[in-house]
């Protein structure tokens, strides 16, 4: 097969817009909140995520190339450029090898220059290695494999290796030392027996192929990047799904999906990048650790233990690889495992962080369609969040989306159907979009600190009061179901657009409204609903009218709450699907001098707007001003 000249030009057309469009998400982001744009940038300018024509060119002339074909107990060769030793053929030559055939004990070994780069097409190949990586890069530039149309490839390896000292570090059963890129539209299939599956010590590239990976430990690997456009893969993992290790330089140790379709099962971490996870497409079916049923924490915040003790049962890896210990939570907070006997390899741990989408610095995602159920965060940063669009819908046994540091979403579909948080970081900030969260304690949380957790819950968030920390609703719908208190800010809490329902706490220990510092509005619709005892209405420094009122009993769930004017117009209206008896609510309809009515269930009160804040509570709080708790 030779590739045609249109089909050269459509691999370079699609690579250049791969690169043009490469973190656009960060640049949108920028632009909406100004809280996050040094971040953004700096992501959009130290990595380079763009994909090359040569990743995605999948022809060959096959009068030129070197045949290679496995089978009973030998290879044959056509060509230069290669030796064999029964099952065993190392490549020595740049060039293109064409392999096929099956071996039951063999090996494909890549030992050229520094310089050589080097095209694999995998034609119907099946290879078994009990002892080793079936397929090693000791030495190139680079190396392609290509996966031809319409077939089907195998590399399987053993439990255990036996490595000499030029091969020490190899745990995987494919395992290269230079720049790796999958692409054809043929099926790989890895079973990495040992420990992982896919490994690149340098770029990971995949631009098409049908791949499903089994491995004990992580299933694909990158250490300086994973960049994925396209492909399907089915992903079974005894501890990571796909990851990205370097910690040493700012522009490497990230993750970039632009397209393609996941199912990833795994006992640990689904994504995990160290520095930048960038999802600008794709289609995502995620479940870590067992899912959310198998929760790392139970609904009263008390660590399930049950949930440790599960986990070699979550990713479905051999052997069931992968329990956790019960030292800790998220990254960089556990330590990394013991190496074992026959390898000094420890950039695994048997961390109990069971996360589906993870960086050190900044998950970015700006397009895809996502179904995660997790047992641990859904969506987790040491550094940023940034939304700019995509749909996800997640159910965790632990926070829907947590960022140390700032999380941001301006667009996209963002649906949290089970959480004990559901959305944290220092400064939340929501500019558009359409949010959705259910939590068995917090609905947004905003509070200074890390996701360090302790020894008895992984997960649990140690925040305290303190300054810089922010709740900005500038826009979108959001809509609030939780146990705890609804919108949570440890500092001040501002609303300036969007449309915001909470269905509050049942509890007078908690409010749907909670802050530290002011809770000011001055543009937007919002209507929250909760129990009488620690409810907060918006402080006096705001210039919309609002009202935090009181009923005189409470009232029972799915009874209609509407709010109308003299002339009887409906104003507002939401249906709690809990009791309550406090309601805060806001809307630049409202006026001063005029009459609401309250209807709920069987009762009906008036309240006369007279003031920025009108209220009758005689709750702790006293109505309009902040009460002096915390925002736990």
């Amino acid at each position: 097969m030779k590739i045609s000249d249109t089909k050269k030009l459509a691999a370079i057309m699609v690579a250049f817009f791969i690169t043009v469009t490469a973190f656009s998400g960060c640049s949108e982001s920028a632009n909406s909140s100004q809280t996050t744009s040094s971040v953004s940038q700096a992501a959009k300018s130290d990595i380079d995520a763009s994909i090359a024509a040569e990743d995605i060119d999948v022809g060959y002339d096959e009068e030129s190339s070197v045949g290679i074909t496995f089978a009973d107990g030998s290879a044959a060769i056509d060509g230069e450029g290669a030796t064999a030793e029964g099952e065993t053929v190392t490549i020595s030559q740049a060039g293109t090898y064409i392999l096929s055939g099956t071996a039951t004990n063999g090996r494909i070994i890549v030992s050229a220059d520094k310089t050589a780069e080097i095209k694999l097409i995998f034609n119907g190949l099946d290879i078994t290695c009990s002892d080793n990586a079936p397929l090693l890069v000791s030495k190139a530039k680079k190396v392609y494999i290509v996966l031809e149309d319409g077939t089907e490839n195998v590399l399987t390896d053993g439990a255990n290796y036996s490595l000499g000292k030029d091969d020490s570090n190899t745990d995987g059963a494919i395992f290269s030392k230079a720049d790796l890129t999958i692409n054809g539209s043929g099926t790989l299939t890895v079973n990495a027996n040992y420990k992982h599956g896919i490994v690149s010590k340098d770029d990971l590239v995949i631009t098409d192929g049908n791949i499903n990976v089994t491995s004990a430990s992580t299933a694909m690997e990158g250490k300086d990047s994973v960049k994925i456009s396209g492909g399907t893969f089915n992903i079974s993992a005894g501890t990571n799904g796909i990851k990205a290790t370097n910690t040493e330089a700012s522009d490497k140790g990230f993750i970039s999906v632009t397209g393609g379709s996941f199912t990833v099962v795994a006992n640990n971490d689904a994504f995990e990048a160290e520095t930048v996870l960038s999802i600008q497409g794709g289609s995502f079916d995620i479940t870590t650790g067992g899912g959310s049923a198998n929760a790392s924490i139970k609904s009263d915040g008390t660590p399930n233990r049950n949930w440790q003790n599960n986990m070699g049962n979550g990713g479905g890896g051999p052997n069931g690889m992968g329990r956790p210990d019960d030292n800790g939570n998220g990254m960089g907070d556990d330590p990394p495992a013991m190496p074992t006997a026959d390898s000094t390899d420890t950039t695994d741990s048997t961390s109990t962080s069971a996360k589906a989408l993870k960086a050190g610095n900044e998950v970015n995602i700006s397009g895809g369609e996502f179904k995660i159920d997790s047992a641990d965060d859904s969506v987790h940063s040491n550094g940023n969040i940034v939304v700019t669009g995509g749909n996800i819908s997640a159910a965790s046994g632990d926070n829907g989306m947590h960022a140390n540091g700032n999380l941001t979403i301006s667009d996209g579909t963002v649906d949290i159907t089970k959480s004990y948080e559901g959305i944290e970081g220092s400064i939340v900030t929501i500019d558009g979009g359409t949010i959705s969260v259910v939590a068995s304690d917090d609905g947004i949380n905003c509070a200074g600190g890390s996701d360090t957790g302790s020894t008895d819950r992984m997960g649990a968030d140690q925040f305290s009061a303190q300054e810089g920390v922010e709740l900005n609703i500038n826009g979108g719908t959001v809509t609030i179901d939780a146990e705890g208190d609804g919108l949570d800010s440890n500092g001040n809490f501002t609303m300036t657009g969007g449309t915001v329902c909470v269905c509050g706490p049942t509890n007078g220990g908690n409010g749907a409204l909670d802050y530290n510092g002011t809770a000011t509005v001055t543009g937007g619709t919002l209507i929250a609903c909760g129990a009488v005892g620690m409810e907060e209405g918006f402080s006096d420094n705001s210039t919309q009218y609002s009202v935090l009122h009181d009923l005189d009993s409470t009232v029972s769930a799915n009874e209609k709450l509407t709010i109308t004017d003299s002339d009887g117009k409906e104003i507002l209206s939401f249906t709690p699907t809990k009791t309550w008896q406090s309601v805060v609510f806001t809307s630049a309809d409202l006026k001063k001098g005029e009459t609401y009515t309250i209807t709920a269930g069987s009762q009906s009160e008036t309240v006369t707007i007279n003031g920025i804040v009108t209220s009758n509570s005689k709750g702790k709080n006293f109505g309009g001003g902040h009460g002096g708790r915390r925002g736990f």
